[in-house]
C-alpha cells in the first residue's frame, strides 16, 4: 500500500491518518467492509422512509421544526434546503487544511455505517478531497453543538455542486465547474443525508488534532529555548536532577527535565555563576521551568486521550445501531471536545509567560549575571532587543486573553431548541491563534538566549547549544552586533522554530527528546 494512502474502515481512524490528509497530499480509500456497513445502514434508512410512521431527519422538519412530517415528494427538496440554508457561514475563509480536516472527518463517520447515507455519498467526498477541491468555508457560523454545522453546510454545499470552493491551483471558483473538470457528479441528496453530513463536531476534533501535533513540538522546543536561557544566565543544571523529579512523579516534568539535561550535557557555563556570585538558587522562571512545561505537556496527554475517544466515534443523530433501530441523540454537543481546547489554550498561555519572563531577566543587566543592558552591543547607543521583547509580551498578553473559555459561554439558539451549546469551534479558532503566538514567543526567547551565550565570552556552551548557534546563524538569524532592522531577524527565528528545525538540530546532538 502507498504510504500516502489512507484507507477509512468503519471504526474510526487517527491522528496520524487526520495530519497526513489535512496537511499533506495523502489519498482516501474506503474498505470494502466500510462499504457494506453504509449500505446496508442505507437500507434501514430506506425501509423507514417507505413507513408512514414520522422519524426524525428521516420524514421530519430539523431541529424546532421537528414537530412536521414531511410527505415523499419533498423530501429530496428537505434535505437539499437543509444544506442551503444553514451553510450561512461569514468572515475570513478558514484554512484550507481545517476544511480538509474537517471533510475527512466527517467521511470518518460516514463510513462507520451508524448515518444511513447512499454509498454514493461517501464515495462522492472521497473524491472530492483526492481531487484537491476545498469547500469555501467562513470563520463564523458554529456554535459546537448539532455539529460544526455552518462549517460543515459549506462542504455539503460542494457535495451537491453549489456554493464555491478552492481548487488544487488555489484559485475560488464556483464548485460545480470544479465538480465537472474532475469528472464528479453532483449528489442529489435523499432521506437523512443532508442532516448527516452537517451532524458532526469535525471541524473542532480537526483543529485539536492539528493543535496536539503543533503543541508536542513547542513543548520540546520550550525545553530547548528554557535550557539555552539556563545556560547564558550561568543558572544551574542541579535542580534537572531525575531524582528530584522522582519524587513528584507527573511525567512531563520528569520528561521536560531530562531534556533540558540532555540539551544542557557537557556545557562550560551552567553552574558557572557559584564561582564569582552568591547566588543560592535560580529564579522560578529557569529553575521551575520542567514543572511549567511538564503540567502543559500532562494536559497535552489529557487531550489527546479524548481526541482518540472522538476519532473512534460515530457522531450523527439520529443513528442507525447494529440492531437496526433509528435513535435520536445527544453525541453532537461538543463539550469534550471544547473542553481540553480550552485547557490547552491555558497551558500555552503559561508557557509562553514563563518563556516571556525568562528573556526579560536575560535582558535586564541588574539580574542576568554579567550581561549588558537589552543585550546591546553599546548600551544607551544601541537598544539591542528592548523592543524584541515589547513584541513578545504584547503577544503573551494576547496569549493570556485567548486563555479565556469559551465552553462557558452557552448561548441558546433555534428558538431555544438547542438551548445549552458547547462552542467548540470558537474555543477551537482561537486555540490556533494560540498556538501561532506561542510559537512565536519561543522564537524571540531563542533568539535572546543565543545572543547572549555568544556574549559570554571565554565560556564554552554545550555541544548542543553550539549546534543551535550554527543553525539559526545559517538561517539568518544574525548573532550579536550594532542595531539592525530587527524584524527580519525574529522571522527568521519564528521560521526557524515552527518548521521543527531548532529540535531537529538539536536532536542531531541530544539524540531524540521527549
Amino acid at each position: 500500500m502507498d504510504m500516502h494512502t489512507v484507507v477509512l474502515g468503519t471504526s474510526g481512524t487517527t491522528a496520524q491518518d487526520v495530519i497526513a490528509v489535512a496537511r499533506g497530499a495523502a489519498r482516501i480509500e474506503l474498505s470494502e467492509e466500510a462499504t457494506a456497513a453504509v449500505a446496508a445502514a442505507r437500507a434501514v434508512i430506506d425501509d423507514l422512509a417507505a413507513k408512514p410512521d414520522p422519524v426524525y431527519g428521516v420524514s421530519t422538519g430539523f431541529g424546532a421544526l421537528a414537530v412536521r412530517h414531511i410527505s415523499p415528494d419533498l423530501r429530496a427538496q428537505l434535505q437539499r434546503n437543509i444544506v442551503r440554508s444553514h451553510a450561512a457561514g461569514m468572515g475570513p475563509r478558514v484554512e484550507r487544511e481545517v476544511v480538509r480536516a474537517l471533510m475527512f472527518l466527517r467521511l470518518k463517520t460516514l463510513a462507520s455505517g451508524h448515518t444511513g447515507v447512499r454509498p454514493l455519498v461517501v464515495a462522492t467526498m472521497a473524491e472530492i478531497l483526492n481531487a484537491g477541491i476545498t469547500p469555501v468555508v467562513h470563520e463564523y457560523g458554529s456554535l459546537g453543538c448539532s455539529g460544526d454545522l455552518a462549517p460543515l453546510s459549506h462542504c455539503a454545499l460542494t457535495l451537491m455542486g453549489e456554493g464555491e470552493a478552492e481548487g488544487p491551483d488555489g484559485v475560488v471558483r464556483p464548485a460545480g465547474e470544479l465538480l465537472a473538470e474532475h469528472g464528479i457528479a453532483p449528489v442529489e441528496l435523499r432521506e437523512k443525508e443532508g442532516l448527516a453530513l452537517l451532524n458532526g463536531t469535525d471541524g473542532m476534533l480537526g483543529m485539536l488534532i492539528m493543535a496536539c501535533a503543533d503543541l508536542a513540538r513547542l513543548f520540546t522546543t520550550a525545553d530547548i529555548t528554557a535550557a539555552l536561557s539556563l545556560e547564558a544566565l550561568l543558572g544551574t543544571d542541579k535542580v534537572l536532577a531525575p531524582e528530584l523529579h522522582a519524587i513528584r512523579p507527573h511525567p512531563g516534568q520528569a520528561a521536560s527535565a531530562a531534556n533540558m539535561l540532555k540539551v544542557l550535557a557537557g556545557s562550560g557555563l551552567t553552574g558557572h555563576h557559584q564561582d564569582d556570585a552568591p547566588r543560592v538558587q535560580d529564579a522560578y522562571s529557569v529553575r521551575c521551568a520542567p514543572q511549567v512545561a511538564g503540567a502543559g505537556r500532562d494536559t497535552l496527554d489529557h487531550a489527546r486521550l479524548v481526541a482518540n475517544r472522538e476519532l473512534a466515534a460515530a457522531v450523527d443523530n439520529p443513528v442507525v445501531l447494529a440492531d437496526g433501530r433509528v435513535e435520536s441523540n445527544g453525541n453532537f454537543h461538543g463539550a469534550p471536545v471544547a473542553y481540553v481546547l480550552d485547557f490547552l489554550a491555558v497551558a500555552a498561555a503559561d508557557l509562553g509567560s514563563i518563556a516571556e519572563r525568562r528573556t526579560d531577566r536575560l535582558l535586564d543587566k541588574n539580574r542576568s549575571h554579567g550581561l549588558p543592558a537589552f543585550l546591546a552591543a553599546d548600551p544607551g547607543v544601541d537598544s539591542g532587543l528592548m523592543i524584541a521583547q515589547y513584541t513578545q509580551a504584547a503577544l503573551v498578553s494576547e496569549l493570556k486573553r485567548l486563555a479565556a473559555p469559551a465552553s462557558v459561554d452557552s448561548i441558546p439558539s433555534s428558538a431555544m431548541q438547542e438551548d445549552h451549546v458547547s462552542m467548540g469551534w470558537s474555543a477551537a479558532r482561537k486555540l490556533r491563534t494560540a498556538v501561532d503566538n506561542l510559537t512565536r514567543v519561543l522564537a524571540v526567547e531563542l533568539y535572546a538566549a543565543t545572543r547572549a551565550v555568544e556574549m559570554r565570552d571565554g565560556l564554552t556552551p554545550a555541544p548542543a547549544t553550539r549546534a543551535v548557534l550554527e543553525a539559526v546563524r545559517a538561517a539568518g538569524v544574525q548573532g550579536p552586533g550594532e542595531d539592525r532592522f530587527l524584524a527580519p531577524d525574529l522571522e527568521a527565528a519564528y521560521d526557524f522554530v515552527r518548521s521543527g528545525r531548532l529540535v531537529e538540530t538539536v536532536e542531531q546532538v541530544t539524540g531524540e527528546l521527549a
